[in-house]
């Protein structure tokens, strides 16, 4: 399956409670063209980590309504979209909601990408459950998706991890490690840097990646 494939089928996917950023417009951010510069941004972004044949997978449990709900980008805000140039080498992603829209921080994707400029190297970051689920009637909130969305959506994990037949998978609590273990794939567990686990998830991925602990001091 080509990139341009893969993304075609994500953003042919419509689930109930479920925003989907590659079909879906949101009433409170975006506007017409948004869903398909998200595409974009994903397009962008994988391409330029395939051609740079990374062996590192980062996995989330699911978009947050803060970060790649509106950017298209997992583990992503808009604040971070820079970063993906400076970092990564991905130039062209864009701003995809409303002007007049201020760029949100997400708190998850200000300590990833905190991660990923100490570690100063590509890395692919995906989730489990490629979508942002909401609670019902209120798309801005959060939930975790159930057991029947995962299984939906399940050959779209399948696909990413084919693609880039990682040596390094880490993933960002137990939900993710849940999630990778029901498909027979075991990882590395960090601690998700939400709700009070940022501490332990900067020491545990440096850790993984030895990184000395005066450099993990200093990003503090």
């Amino acid at each position: 399956m080509t990139v341009n494939e893969f993304i075609d089928e994500l953003s042919s996917i419509s689930l109930p409670n479920v925003f989907n950023p590659y079909r879906d417009i949101c009433d409170f951010s975006d506007h017409v063209a948004s869903p398909y510069l998200r595409c974009q941004n994903l397009r962008l972004f994988l391409n330029t980590i395939l051609k740079r044949e990374v062996r590192s997978i980062w996995l989330g449990r699911d978009l947050g309504y803060r970060g790649g709900r509106r950017t298209g980008i997992p583990l992503t805000d808009e604040f971070h979209l820079n970063a993906l140039q400076d970092t990564f080498g991905v130039f062209g992603v864009l701003k995809a909601t409303s002007d007049q829209q201020e760029p949100l921080k997400e708190r998850t994707a200000s300590e990833v990408w905190k991660m990923l400029r100490l570690i100063g190297q590509p890395i692919l970051l995906w989730n489990v459950f490629p979508f942002h689920p909401f609670e019902e009637n209120d798309p801005r909130s959060n939930r975790r998706h159930t057991t029947q969305e995962f299984d939906f959506c399940r050959e779209i994990l399948m696909t990413v991890l084919e693609w880039l037949k990682p040596t390094t998978m880490i993933a960002l609590g137990a939900d993710a490690e849940a999630a990778m273990l029901s498909i027979g794939h075991k990882c590395y567990r960090v601690r998700h840097p939400s709700y009070g686990g940022q501490a332990a998830f900067s020491r545990e991925i440096c850790e993984v990646y030895q990184i000395p602990h005066a450099r993990q001091v200093a990003i503090k």
